[in-house]
């Protein structure tokens, strides 16, 4: 399949221009964007296949990987969701503003579906994508369609267009790889390939995703082989792969299948305290509560 050069219309590119540079100036929310287009993608598959017989969710559990190499300088965001044909990629991320998240809401309402209500899409207006060119010279995105044989790669650096093409990815869903810009003295963009960095944006933006964010991170244990009371103990380093974000509020849990350590936790992250609370009180109230408010009226002398 031959590589052909996509022009972005003038005013799409003076609008890529205006979000990179005016729209979105917190850089770090990228990460928040692409994580919630993940989480559209497996919502899509998903209440498509309540809808369609022919259609099913599969073996595998709806996931959203991550995927920092600091050799490449690259940071690559997957999921196993509905994936996009080559129309839909031209389409959904050839045309700023055209959001497929709204699209599927529209459609799923005029077709009266019973769930349609009911449907959270988070990317509702189609720029949230673009805010990856703010980190990135070159992004790539590759995706196949559920159901589909045929993989198709968007590859855009830009204003300048895309082009797509036809890939052997063996994967079902989206895989977007950003191409990180090089460091300058005024932003570090190499931030975004450390663990401590995605962990701290996982949790500030997306903790509360309903699918599982993963990450293979590196952890410390203690040697095997280190038992002997009269050295001190060794430690070694290995590679697991773990899940960062919570997916659901602690307050919407059952009070039993919350541990004590799961509250301090909380209060940590949010209150920016290294001690634990001083006290856990939870409360649940149901029902409408109105106030109506007293005046005085003053005596007359």
């Amino acid at each position: 399949m031959a590589k052909v050069q996509h022009e972005f219309q003038a005013e799409t590119k003076q609008l890529l221009d205006l979000m990179i540079h005016s729209i979105y100036t917190n850089h770090e929310i990228f990460l928040r964007e692409l994580i919630s287009n993940a989480s559209d993608a497996l919502d899509k598959l998903h209440f498509a296949a309540l809808t369609d017989s022919a259609l099913r969710e599969g073996d595998e559990s709806a996931e959203i990987f991550l995927v920092p190499d600091e050799a490449s300088h690259t940071l690559s965001i997957s999921d196993n969701g509905i994936g996009m044909t080559k129309d839909e990629l031209e389409l959904n991320l050839g045309t700023i503003a055209r959001s497929g998240s709204q699209n599927f809401k529209t459609e799923d309402t005029a077709h009266g579906a019973k769930n349609a209500s009911k449907i959270d899409i988070i990317g509702q207006f189609g720029v949230g994508f673009y805010s990856a060119f703010m980190v990135s010279d070159l992004v790539t995105v590759t995706s196949k369609a559920y159901g589909s044989e045929q993989a198709y790669t968007w590859t855009s650096s830009g204003a300048d267009g895309y082009t797509i093409t036809q890939s052997s990815w063996s994967g079902t869903g989206t895989e977007i790889v950003l191409h990180l810009k090089e460091d300058r003295d005024d932003e570090d963009y190499s931030t975004f390939l450390e663990e401590y960095t995605i962990r701290n944006l996982i949790k500030k933006y997306s903790d509360y995703i309903r699918y599982p964010i993963k990450m293979t991170v590196t952890k410390s244990r203690r040697k095997a082989d280190a038992d002997s009371e009269d050295k001190a103990p060794e430690y070694e380093q290995y590679r697991e792969l773990e899940t960062l974000n919570s997916m659901e509020p602690i307050w919407k849990r059952q009070k039993s299948k919350v541990k004590p350590e799961e509250y301090n936790s909380y209060y940590k992250s949010k209150f920016y305290d290294y001690a634990d609370p001083a006290r856990v009180i939870r409360t649940s109230v149901e029902g409408v509560s109105s106030r109506t408010p007293v005046h005085s009226r003053p005596r007359s002398l």
